[in-house]
């Protein structure tokens, strides 16, 4: 197939596809699927070689958010019957955060709902990425406290912040119709604090919101051009209780889809599978890391993932290995200090938007059975899932 072929030699080359070719895998046959898979993998394996890296979420602080956004369990006015409670502690972070070292996980992402951190919970978050990391040689930091004033991120690194989420979710063309409390451009200037403060920044989006193909395609190369250094791909979890409860639009071979998309357009960039994998890969999550090079460990910030045992497993039975700390995540070039003539380069050459692709017929059946709402470990004095 053509187009494999030239989005293959273009992801070893660290090119940006055009708009029409990311469009094109996701509008390819089920009987093409196993073939965009093989494609995509022959990338993912120059840049990562068979690694997997583990990350374990931490939930700071449940519910009770502010802020409108429709996909959302924590979200202002969510009727979703999820666990609330105010900080932890930071020894009982850290107890939380060990539970996910001790399964594996390279990286603790340390979140916290609400539109973003005062200045004294950017001191309580320090305290607890230092009892962290005073227990847990070598992990990672990465905090997720929403949009940041000034000064902020430059205190969170000093804390020993290695990086900061600030996801970017859909296109800034449909964004209005996701969240009105705040807009694209705050994530985006998030981020990029993030970023100008030294931590490596970490954006990518959430699926299965009733988007079009070129709504992926577009917030994909946003974040391109953004240049995080990670992206997570979360599929939408249906909460009963949130604006997008029906909303059941995906299949596991339009996952899959996706997952391919954003490997070719972001070929050397950590892709993590994130939240809603269980509920709509199932059975083809394996197929999955040919395409990601990192994923979350046990549970995530409301929901039940799968058991970290059977995370490992799976990572064993498909032939990848976890990723060590000793060992590096990302390519030497992307550890190097970047030229910024070639920022610019990147930026210049990014594809021009065009028209808008049809959305997508919703999946035959919706699978309300398979979103388990979190009941254990953070929060709870259940022993957590890693």
């Amino acid at each position: 197939m053509d187009l494999l072929n030239t989005l293959v030699d273009k992801g070893l080359r660290r090119e940006v596809p055009t708009r029409d070719e990311a469009l094109a895998v996701l509008a390819t046959s089920d009987d093409e699927l196993l073939d965009v898979v093989a494609a995509a993998g022959r990338v993912r394996r120059e840049w990562f070689g068979r690694r997997v890296k583990l990350n374990y979420l931490v939930n700071l602080k449940s519910g009770l958010c502010p802020e409108d956004c429709s996909y959302c369990s924590q979200r202002l006015g969510s009727k979703a019957e999820i666990l609330k409670y105010t900080w932890l502690k930071p020894d009982d972070a850290s107890k939380a955060a060990a539970a996910g070292v001790a399964g594996g996980a390279k990286r603790v992402c340390l979140v916290a709902s609400g539109r973003g951190p005062t200045d004294k919970d950017v001191e309580r978050v320090s305290e607890t990425i230092s009892a962290i990391k005073e227990q847990n040689e070598g992990v990672e930091i990465c905090a997720c406290l929403g949009l940041l004033g000034e000064g902020q991120a430059e205190r969170l690194r000093a804390a020993g912040a290695d990086a900061y989420n600030h996801n970017l979710n859909t296109s800034e063309a449909t964004y209005g119709d996701i969240c009105t409390t705040h807009d694209f451009a705050d994530r985006v200037d998030t981020v990029q604090q993030a970023q100008s403060a030294g931590m490596s920044a970490c954006s990518g989006l959430i699926a299965g919101m009733g988007e079009s193909d070129a709504d992926l395609v577009d917030v994909v190369f946003a974040l391109r051009e953004l240049d995080p250094d990670s992206v997570p791909v979360n599929f939408l979890i249906p909460f009963d209780g949130t604006p997008l409860a029906q909303e059941w639009h995906l299949t596991p071979q339009r996952c899959l889809r996706i997952l391919a998309m954003v490997r070719f357009v972001c070929p050397d960039v950590e892709v993590r599978l994130a939240g809603g994998r269980e509920v709509h890969l199932r059975s083809l999550q394996p197929l999955a890391l040919h395409l990601v090079n990192s994923i979350f460990l046990g549970d995530y910030l409301t929901s039940e993932g799968q058991a970290g045992k059977d995370d490992l497993a799976m990572i064993a039975d498909a032939g990848f290995e976890v990723e060590g700390t000793d060992t590096a995540t990302l390519p030497a070039h992307r550890r190097e200090a970047a030229d910024p003539a070639d920022a610019a380069d990147a930026v210049e050459t990014a594809p021009k938007a065009g028209a808008a692709a049809a959305v997508p017929a919703p999946a035959e059946e919706a699978r309300p059975d398979l979103v388990a709402v979190r009941r254990r470990g953070a929060g709870t004095d259940l022993p957590p899932n890693a």
